[in-house]
């Protein structure tokens, strides 16, 4: 089910009608919760709630273990059983036909003809987002960075919560599972707010994204000619601006539902595109995710404890599998790749050159870190090498005689939508929508709730999936 479906909001007025109703105590309201959880994935594709069932099954088992367990190698084998289970469906899931790819590849390398027939495999929606939640729950306690949910409701419904089940925010335990013991319930101010979020994130994805972005990032990346270099550039600052307001309008519509039950979420995005520096991107760029591999993985290779080769060899493994976690493709590989690399240079450079940034100056290194971070784009969009090549080449001069797929008006457009993007997230860098909103007047705020809402109605949307729910 998809937040920007009517279907979603007939779902999302149950709910809210059962959640605030007087009919359930605390406990009954949680498991409406669960079972709507389970609905809203189901209608996808209900076999795959047996995956979900499955994980949560054997994470719930072993982190009961793992709490009163004392014996070290007992706790490694319950810690390594929910490891295997998790990181076995992801990777027979989605990445099943990638390395069966490369097998036949390698194959045909040393003169064997012999070539393994593809598996029909449909990618669960979210697994790599549920997987990397429910794993750290377990991580945590055989680390005893936790304590165990209370219930196996509790932890079920943490597993399982719809409204960032599918696309994040990766929620860690000790931030959600907690908020469950008690009723929760909105404040009418919360509930407002979940309401002007969900709109912001709905007008992120409806508008921005699909009906003003999309069509222009799709005619670049899925041309087949070699293009001039306007067009390149377009094309991929296009894609540029839609995967941020596709992917921050879900994490918004996730925020403000849930703050609509009373639950909260953390922030998944700080105007990433005003970041000064790829450790500063990360900060701001998919927190959850960047966190995640930082604390999973980043530290547990040695992080910066272990010298200056270690270190930048942790950074460089934890991109590459972070690039590895998005996509089941080698452009996603070279795409975590660079950040490894944009990540070790300027570490090299911080080492060497100190500058101290201000206003003036802070804003030309912004724009060069968005210049870097497009051309990583151009890797994780492209389907395949050649076209990745094509543009780059195209964007860097080298293909003065490429041709013209756009008009004018899109070049415009991209232009514009991408300028005052880069401008506002500059302008917002420090603050938040939040404060923003608390100090403009309430009638201001409400007229721009309406305009908001206008676009959306009016918006020629096709009720496009979210990008990331092919991660």
């Amino acid at each position: 089910m998809l937040f920007n479906s009517l279907g979603f909001m007939v779902f999302i007025v149950v709910v809210l009608a059962l959640y605030y109703s007087k009919l359930f105590n605390w406990t009954n309201k949680k498991r409406m919760l669960l079972v709507s959880s389970y609905i809203f994935y189901g209608l996808w594709n209900p076999p795959l709630i047996i995956l979900l069932w499955i994980s949560t099954m054997v994470d719930w088992t072993a982190g009961k273990k793992l709490a009163v367990e004392t014996n070290a190698k007992k706790r490694k084998y319950w810690l390594l059983l929910s490891l295997c289970i998790n990181l076995g469906f992801l990777a027979f899931f989605k990445y099943g036909n990638f390395l069966l790819e490369n097998f036949n590849a390698v194959l045909q390398i040393f003169g064997t003809s012999y070539e393994a027939p593809a598996m029909d495999i449909i990618l669960p929606m979210g697994i790599s987002f549920y997987t990397f939640q429910t794993m750290s729950y377990t991580i945590d306690l055989y680390h005893k960075k936790n304590k165990p949910a209370k219930t196996f409701l509790d932890f079920a419904l943490y597993v399982t919560f719809f409204p960032q089940l599918v696309a994040g925010p990766i929620v860690r335990s000790k931030e959600l599972i907690s908020q469950f013991y008690d009723e929760k319930k909105a404040s009418l101010n919360q509930f407002l707010w979940g309401c002007f979020l969900l709109t912001v994130g709905l007008f992120l994805k409806v508008v921005m994204a699909d009906s003003l972005l999309a069509s222009t990032s799709d005619d670049v990346f899925g041309s087949d000619k070699v293009l001039n270099i306007l067009d390149a550039w377009s094309g991929t600052l296009a894609f540029s601006g839609q995967i941020f307001f596709d992917f921050a309008g879900y994490s918004t519509c996730a925020i403000g539902i849930a703050l609509m039950l009373g639950i909260l979420l953390p922030d998944n995005f700080r105007y990433p595109y005003a970041a000064i520096g790829f450790s500063d991107l990360w900060k701001r760029w998919h927190i959850s995710l960047s966190s995640w591999l930082k604390d999973y993985l980043y530290i547990p290779l040695g992080g910066n404890r272990h010298g200056v080769t270690r270190m930048y060899a942790a950074l460089m493994i934890t991109m590459l599998l972070g690039g590895l976690w998005h996509g089941a493709a080698w452009t996603y590989v070279v795409w975590g790749a660079l950040h490894g690399i944009f990540l070790v240079v300027e570490r090299l450079l911080n080492n060497r050159i100190k500058i101290k940034i201000n206003n003036w100056n802070g804003i030309l290194f912004a724009l060069l870190t968005y210049t870097c971070v497009n051309i990583s784009w151009v890797f994780f969009r492209a389907k395949e090498f050649a076209t990745a090549k094509n543009l780059l080449q195209s964007m860097f001069f080298m293909n003065p005689e490429g041709e013209e797929i756009l008009d004018t008006w899109a070049i415009l457009k991209v232009i514009i939508i991408i300028t005052v993007t880069f401008l506002c997230h500059w302008y917002m860098r420090n603050s938040s929508m939040k404060a923003k909103a608390e100090n403009t007047n309430p009638m201001i705020l409400g007229l721009i709730w309406g305009v908001l809402l206008f676009f959306i109605l009016i918006a020629q949307g096709s009720g496009e999936q979210f990008i990331y729910f092919q991660f």
